[in-house]
């Protein structure tokens, strides 16, 4: 195989497709010079082969035609095959002197040989459409023809020549390259130039000057893919170790020649804990299987330790409540593991901080400090030799590892840049990065940006605290904005985050045995499962209330009305208090979720 990196137009990837939509198959024909040969799949059986031309055309049909800009991957299930294909993409930027693209449109491409029309495969293909139809909905998708997105700077230094010849899917790190799955078939029927490493989260940049010296800062966010899900139906760790909402989070600093890095994680409390909707507010938190957290949070951290060498892991959680059940067995889980390399600190950022007083953190940033500077950060001079390394990385959290997490590593971000800034000589000693005002403003909006997409990739809605993070402040409109936040969590996580983890789960492969299996496992449920619907329940409601309220008019003429009345209420009261005893039932649950305990 060649190179991805190399110069040769054979080794390098497909930036633009004519696709071509024949009765019979999809062709995908280079329009960037890189290559003759065409991609032809087979529209019955999603079967894959090279070929020198088109096929001949009909002239009574035309074929449709469009541009597409890469192939994600192949979806294999029992009912066909899918390609999934990039339709639209952005700019967003450059990483190491080399694009970044956003991925803005997704379409799927369906390969079926199903001609049943028995009422179970119709069934399958209805339920599959509609996963498909959340798939191409999938936001955060970043990706380069040229550089591999799925390390940071320093292990890209780190690795050899031989290493970066490797074409990019073999160079990307498993847990952030999302559509490993999906490449599996490409991989198969060896179509190097079609392979593109995809990573899921966030790529923003800002060019500005502090003084009279120009700074550019990148930040990127890679989301892992083991435990990938959305924020009430995957929480947690499972027994591997793997954390729901594990992001790295690494910030870039170029200025003067010098080049610089600084990796942070967030992750999920790691042991198994869920916090499944059931229509309240706020459900309540179960702690799985205690006994085992204490070797699920070993498991963890010493993977953490492999990656990125000492851990501090900062807890945001409160102190009492639910979340104090899940501090205290945090810190008991780790106690017996903690040495020079892993420390634990417990912040309880609600008491301290409160709603509003988020330069409070500072106290926090006061016990942690010794450890920042012990460990630094990746420096590279201007003639790219490594002058400083990062040995050690911060673990934060909170509940959902979004809003007061975001907070805190933007406050741990900044020190770390200033710190970089005063190294080469771009501040002063004494001087801050708040002491320049323009600049300043830029990077509390990128970490602002970057939080609001880790958010909306994990919960459905931009980060809440987020006017702190992009202004220094709270703000009653920035509370106002928290308020409508919440509400729309709260919806989408009961009556939406079903059918989108089913999406995820079927994108990354997790759950191939039950759908393989003619969705065997959702048929199971039982009779309230299959009919539960939360808008029936809630039409009844609505029309008895009707009832009851014109039998009340009529009370004054005919007490019978005043009976009829009554019975409408009892029937309100019954069904709402149904509704609320069931809960669970009544949300939009994942048909492939399986419970790991």
């Amino acid at each position: 195989m060649g190179g991805a990196n190399d110069s040769s137009p054979s080794s390098k990837l497909h930036t633009r497709l004519r696709l071509w939509e024949f009765p019979d198959r999809y062709v995908f024909e280079p329009i960037d010079g890189l290559a003759d040969l065409y991609l032809s799949a087979n529209r019955s059986d999603g079967s894959m082969n090279l070929v020198e031309e088109l096929p001949p055309r009909d002239s009574s049909t035309k074929p449709k035609c469009q541009t597409v800009y890469g192939v994600i991957g192949v979806l294999k299930l029992s009912v066909g095959s899918y390609f999934l294909v990039i339709t639209g993409r952005d700019c967003v930027g450059s990483y190491l002197g080399h694009a970044i693209f956003k991925v803005t449109g997704l379409k799927v491409l369906p390969c079926s040989n199903s001609r049943s029309t028995s009422g179970n495969q119709s069934k399958m293909e209805t339920e599959f459409s509609e996963l498909l139809h959340a798939a191409e909905k999938t936001i955060g998708l970043y990706f380069s023809y040229d550089i591999n997105l799925t390390l940071t700077l320093q292990r890209l230094h780190n690795l050899g020549d031989e290493f970066k010849s490797l074409p990019l899917w073999r160079q990307a790190e498993p847990r952030f390259l999302w559509n490993s799955y999906l490449l599996e078939p490409l991989i198969e029927n060896k179509l190097d130039q079609y392979l593109l490493p995809v990573i899921q989260g966030s790529f923003q940049n800002i060019h500005a000057e502090v003084g009279s010296e120009k700074v550019n800062v990148t930040l990127i966010a890679r989301r892992c893919t083991r435990r990938i899900g959305t924020r009430m139906w995957r929480r947690g760790a499972d027994p591997e170790g793997y954390a729901a909402n594990f992001v790295e989070s690494e910030q870039i600093m170029e200025s003067k020649g010098f080049t610089a890095s600084y990796v942070q994680v967030r992750g999920s409390i790691p042991f198994l804990w869920e916090q499944i909707v059931d229509l309240t507010y706020k459900p309540s938190f179960d702690i799985v299987r205690q006994e085992e957290a204490p070797r699920i949070l070993e498991r963890h951290f010493h993977d953490l330790q492999k990656k990125y060498g000492a851990v501090l892991a900062v807890d945001l959680v409160n102190t009492h409540g639910g979340e104090g059940r899940l501090h205290d067995r945090y810190a008991k889980s780790i106690e017996p593991i903690l040495s020079e390399d892993i420390r634990y600190v417990h912040f309880d950022f609600h008491r301290i901080c409160g709603h509003i007083h988020f330069e409070r953190l500072s106290q926090l940033y006061d016990q942690i400090e010794d450890y920042l500077k012990k460990h630094r950060y990746f420096l590279l001079n201007g003639k790219g030799e490594k002058i400083e390394e990062q040995t050690g990385t911060i673990r934060t959290n909170c509940v959902d590892c979004l809003d007061r997490t975001n907070v805190t590593q933007s406050m741990i971000g900044g020190k770390i840049l200033e710190n970089q800034l005063q190294r080469i000589g771009v501040l002063g000693v004494n001087d801050t990065i708040s002491n320049h005002p323009a600049f300043d403003a830029k990077y509390k909006v990128l970490w602002a940006n970057h939080g609001d997409s880790i958010s909306t990739q994990y919960s459905g809605t931009p980060a809440l605290k987020g006017d702190f993070v992009r202004y220094g402040k709270r703000s009653t409109q920035g509370i106002l904005n928290d308020l409508w936040n919440s509400l729309a969590r709260y919806y989408l996580n009961n009556f939406a985050d079903g059918t989108k983890q089913d999406a995820m789960d079927l994108l990354q492969g997790h759950y191939i045995i039950s759908v393989s299996r003619d969705m065997a496992g959702p048929s199971k449920a039982g009779l309230l499962e299959n009919y539960a619907s939360f808008r029936l329940a809630f039409a009844l409601v609505m029309g008895a209330l009707m009832f009851m309220m014109m039998s009340l008019r009529q009370a004054r003429n005919d007490v019978r009305h005043l009976v009829l009345s009554l019975l409408w209420a009892g029937l309100c009261i019954g069904i709402t208090h149904f509704v609320r005893a069931n809960g669970r039932v009544f949300t939009n649950r994942p048909r492939f979720y399986q419970s790991r305990h």
